[in-house]
């Protein structure tokens, strides 16, 4: 199985090889002291899981809901008393 966990120890005198596991074999997880700490990942998938396509307004305006009449009600309850 190949190496894909790493102490920060061994990646710290590794690191050129950390990089290019990354690239060539996907996620490399650096533990402290036995906890998961970070994961270090190619600029590639990095790009591709970040990326956005659209805004919020196309979001929207492509939901399957658009058109199913789906009517929301609004509670009509006084407002609170706050105490300042």
């Amino acid at each position: 199985m190949p190496k894909s966990q790493w102490t920060v120890a061994e990646a710290k005198a590794k690191f050129s090889e950390v990089l290019n596991r990354a690239r060539s074999r996907g996620p490399q997880a650096i533990t402290r002291h036995g906890q998961l700490t970070a994961v270090i990942v190619s600029a590639e998938e990095w790009e591709r899981k970040t990326s956005r396509i659209g805004n919020l307004a196309e979001f929207f305006a492509a939901s399957p809901l658009r058109e199913s009449e789906l009517e929301l009600g609004r509670r009509q309850d006084a407002p609170r008393d706050i105490d300042l």
